[in-house]
């Protein structure tokens, strides 16, 4: 609405445009643009608020929206939203309270002491219509604090707390931040956007029942406040002082009744973990912790305040690595919440699936780093297959044991080692980044996609070797490389999968996995066969025998092969029933 205030040199109306007319009682000063001409010559003087009569100053500030209402802006001492504090603390305006804790007018608003806010909007809204200082009405939408349970509107309240410096830090805990690695860089604009927003001291005492108690007391005479020795916890509501008097004489205190923001206590878990307190030799060669692995959401509070907690007591970064994950969301992508009746109860998913399962889930589903991930209980369940197709190899491999001298030798067998070696390799890079996305993606598509599904079928004939068809040397080299890959691949996911990895690497080799070193990729064996190219040759191959409308058991009439499968030849006649092998420019199966 519009409403009318008056000039007190001049007698001139001049309009201003508001949303909180119920704050009028708390007025403190006009401003305007000052590059709002029609304005100038207001500088400097009074003006007089309708209703309470009060005498506030009309000036030039740059917070006025030339774009909001007529360019003119009352600001009120009793601040009615987070942009007024701030100016009011900019401008240094004491704060005068207009609304009570219980959400009514109090005595300061007049006519209007007793109401409760939309009550007091609507009463003066009255009285200014009833004495014609209203020029228009019109609805706008605006922002609104609400509280994020009731929905109900939050009424901005002046009141003491305790307050850590911060703002003289703030160059500092940017430059700090240059010195710590982010696993995703974006998130390092996250935490410098938010530092380079600070605009006041840290309020680090609440106004609640549960949390950590500040250790003061008070002085019932003198009002002195009485600090206690440190390494004890103290309840002062309950606990006496460790002084029997104050220094002006006095006997009585009064134990302090407010706590410590949460994020004052969890912002020195690092120098907890690292005994920063109990044993300063043990932190001197500890110190800094690796890593700070925590959600998006509270960059803002747990990262930036445990910078700022342990740069204020240990002049340096606290951890080298940052690992800022996103969140798990609903199948609609929405946030989990109580208010929104979409939260799934991780109890089900164990029920359900397990635990192994939803961390396989996790991992491949994306990069928590860089995006939310949709829980979805069907893709959950389509990972604990995974885990069923992983046993299942390893009850298949674990039936033949490796001889103590046994080499690789065989063509496909240096095929899929020097596949897994490139798997060691990748998967060692992302596990230096903390990435578990790639190393799953790809150790599940090697266990579904190459070594169940090609080299074992290709190979399980050889490892058998039943009617003695190959050289002892032969099927010892695909026993060892059975064990090889097996093994390896356990290891690799071991980070992700810690359960089964250990329970299946026990059975085979009678050793803790978790006590082994991670593999090492070595040089690849010189050969040009791949993986890849004995799957291709096994999808033609069953495709021939489909479109044949032949059994995938069924033998085949010929096959022609590129030479590079000439040393895998025995296997492949093998495994295809082959009646005759020949090589030219590409592959074909006659059924």
């Amino acid at each position: 609405m519009h409403v009318k205030f008056k000039v007190q040199e001049t007698g001139q109306d001049i309009i201003i445009a508001t949303t909180r007319p119920e704050l009028l009682c708390t007025a403190a000063l006009v401003i305007f643009n000052p590059k709002d001409a029609r304005y100038k010559g207001l500088e400097g003087k009074t003006a007089i608020t309708p209703v309470f009569g009060l005498e506030v100053k009309i000036e030039q500030d740059s917070e006025a929206d030339l774009s909001f209402g007529t360019g003119l802006v009352f600001m009120s001492a009793s601040a009615g939203d987070q942009d007024a504090i701030r100016f009011l603390r900019k401008r240094n305006i004491k704060p005068v309270q207009a609304v009570g804790m219980d959400g009514r007018m109090l005595e300061v608003a007049g006519k209007l002491q007793g109401m409760k806010t939309k009550e007091a909007r609507q009463e003066i809204i009255s009285l200014l219509e009833a004495n014609g200082l209203v020029s228009k009405k019109e609805k706008i939408m605006h922002s609104v604090p609400v509280c994020e349970r009731s929905k109900d509107a939050i009424e901005f309240v002046a009141m003491p707390e305790f307050y850590l410096k911060q703002v003289e830090f703030k160059s500092d805990l940017l430059a700090m931040t240059g010195q710590l690695r982010f696993i995703a860089p974006k998130s390092k604009q996250l935490l410098a956007d938010w530092i380079s927003s600070i605009s006041i001291d840290w309020p680090i005492s609440r106004r609640r029942y549960y949390a950590t108690e500040i250790p003061l007391w008070y002085c019932t005479d003198c009002k002195t406040a009485i600090v206690p020795k440190g390494g004890k916890y103290y309840r002062p509501w309950t606990d006496s002082p460790d002084v029997k008097k104050c220094k002006c004489g006095g006997s009585k205190f009064r134990g302090e009744e407010r706590v410590f923001d949460t994020w004052f206590d969890s912002s020195i878990s690092p120098l907890y973990i690292l005994k920063y307190h109990s044993d300063r030799k043990f932190f001197a060669a500890h110190s800094p912790c690796t890593l700070r692995p925590q959600g998006k959401e509270i960059i803002r509070t747990w990262l930036y305040y445990t910078l700022l907690k342990c740069y204020l007591l240990t002049d340096k970064p606290i951890f080298r690595d940052v690992w800022i994950n996103y969140h798990i969301v609903d199948e609609s992508g929405r946030k989990m919440s109580k208010s929104l009746g979409n939260v799934v109860d991780p109890k089900k998913i164990l029920e359900a699936f397990g635990a192994e399962p939803f961390r396989l889930w996790a991992a491949i589903e994306g990069d928590l780093t860089k995006s939310d991930l949709k829980c979805s209980f069907q893709r959950i369940q389509g990972e604990a297959k995974t885990l069923t197709k992983l046993w299942n190899v390893a009850r298949f491999i674990s039936q033949f044991q490796p001889g103590k001298n046994a080499k690789i030798v065989c063509a496909a067998d240096l095929a899929v080692v020097n596949e897994m070696k490139r798997l060691i390799e990748t998967a060692d890079l992302s596990y230096a980044e903390y990435d578990f996305h790639g190393p799953a993606v790809l150790a599940k598509s090697f266990i579904w996609e190459g070594f169940a599904s090609h080299y074992l079928e290709l190979v399980k004939t050889r490892a058998y070797n039943e009617n003695n068809a190959f050289p002892k040397e032969e099927q010892d080299s695909a026993i060892c490389a059975l064990h090889y890959c097996l093994e390896t691949v356990l290891k690799l996911l071991a980070p992700i999968l810690p359960f089964i990895t250990a329970r299946l690497y026990r059975e085979l080799t009678g050793k803790d996995v978790w006590s082994e070193p991670f593999p090492e990729a070595g040089k690849l064996h010189d050969i040009s066969l791949t993986l890849n190219d004995l799957a291709e040759l096994n999808s033609v191959v069953w495709k021939a025998k489909r479109d044949a409308g032949k059994s995938l058991k069924d033998p085949i009439a010929k096959l022609v092969l590129t030479e590079k499968f000439r040393k895998a030849e025995q296997d492949i006649k093998t495994a295809h029933g082959a009646k005759t092998v020949e090589y030219g420019p590409g592959i074909v199966a006659q059924a």
